[in-house]
């Protein structure tokens, strides 16, 4: 496994490389990945080999390529699998002549840009007419990339996306601790966000949204969960909205309290949306099926793959991310439905267990490996 998308570093990336990490046969895996503060506390923790690079983001370069390939060479490995495919894919030919024979790209949102900006395009073309297969996480990754490929390489496109694991997140688990820490009473209605603390994922709009939701359940509290460049900008904005008192900052939350996290609320809001003229896009997001599969309702922002996550009015809703008060409008109406909202998360839950197991993408991955 090549990738810059590795723990302890957070994200929806790291979790799918990650746990498709944690399903392959520990004695046959080695991963080469960037350096990042913590990494040698978590490494210990895995039955794997982790070879850190000293870079802390690994390019194709040709001292990164011949440091991949001696990767290869000196442990045999004679299958890869790229984390995200752009640009570490780049490296395909030199690791096939260390030795490689079965290569696999898994794409996301951003190669999404790739295929739609004419300089990357080419080189995306290129790293699919050198690999055996690139992955989609979502069908509009796979509609959006596809036309930058071969038709060959078109037609090897294979889905694999995140799965969750349903023991860890299921509704019956308690997040009162979660309230306790966060301040907040036990009978009070919790919506949450949980994720990256960047523009693309709406953040601004939800709190632009809550006013509304507060006019209407005026003990509702919003936990915001996550860590970014964004949040010193989302903290201003709580404040000239005068609703920071009904507002929580949850900064820091590791990923094993997640399941906590998604107990401690009643509906999951995340209005992700589309920017740079549609090249940032939503390729899926791994914590709408988390928050679905721990019995929440969930709202989704209109953009690339993340409707793909519910299905509107039977599961959770879509919304215009652009409309605050959409976005409370549905957030009440999930507040204010009590059995229906709960039978909404079910339903959401049922249709994880459908679609997105973590052993089917298991199998996927193996079978595009042998």
């Amino acid at each position: 496994m090549i990738t810059n998308d590795f723990p302890p570093r957070r994200g929806g990336i790291e979790s799918f490389v990650a746990a498709l990490c944690a399903d392959l046969p520990p004695e046959d895996l080695v991963v080469y990945t960037s350096s990042t503060a913590g990494a040698a506390d978590y490494d210990a923790t895995l039955p794997f080999l982790v070879l850190r690079d000293r870079a802390r983001c690994l390019l194709p370069t040709r001292r990164v390529s011949r440091a991949a390939r001696d990767v290869v060479r000196r442990h045999r490995c004679d299958r890869v699998v790229f984390g995200a495919a752009a640009p570490l894919g780049l490296l395909a030919g030199a690791l096939r002549s260390g030795g490689a024979r079965r290569l696999v790209g898994l794409t996301h949102g951003h190669e999404v840009w790739w295929a739609r900006t004419p300089g990357t395009r080419a080189a995306l073309r290129g790293i699919a007419d050198e690999v055996d297969t690139l992955t989609f996480v979502s069908e509009y990754c796979r509609r959006s990339i596809a036309p930058a490929l071969s038709s060959s390489a078109r037609s090897a496109m294979v889905r694999l996306a995140p799965g969750v694991d349903l023991e860890r997140f299921r509704p019956d688990l308690d997040g009162a601790n979660v309230r306790r820490a966060a301040e907040v009473s036990a009978q009070s209605p919790v919506v949450l966000a949980a994720a990256r603390l960047v523009a693309r994922k709406g953040h601004d709009m939800l709190l632009r949204a809550w006013p509304a939701v507060t006019s209407a359940f005026p003990d509702a509290v919003l936990l915001i969960a996550g860590d970014g460049r964004y949040a010193f900008r989302l903290r201003h904005l709580a404040r000239s909205l005068d609703i920071e008192d009904t507002v929580r900052f949850l900064e820091g939350v590791p990923w094993t309290e997640m399941p906590q996290l998604y107990a401690a609320a009643d509906v999951f809001a995340l209005p992700c949306r589309t920017r740079r003229g549609g090249l940032e896009i939503e390729a899926l997001g791994i914590v709408y099926l988390e928050a679905a599969a721990s019995g929440l309702p969930v709202v989704v922002g209109n953009s690339g793959g993340a409707p793909e996550t519910v299905v509107n009015g039977q599961t959770g809703y879509v919304v215009d991310p652009g409309r605050p008060e959409v976005i409370a409008e549905r957030i009440v109406s999930l507040l204010s439905a009590g059995e229906r909202a709960a039978a909404m998360g079910l339903a959401g839950r049922a249709r994880v267990a459908a679609s997105w197991s973590p052993a089917e993408g298991s199998r996927i991955l193996r079978r595009l490996l042998d």
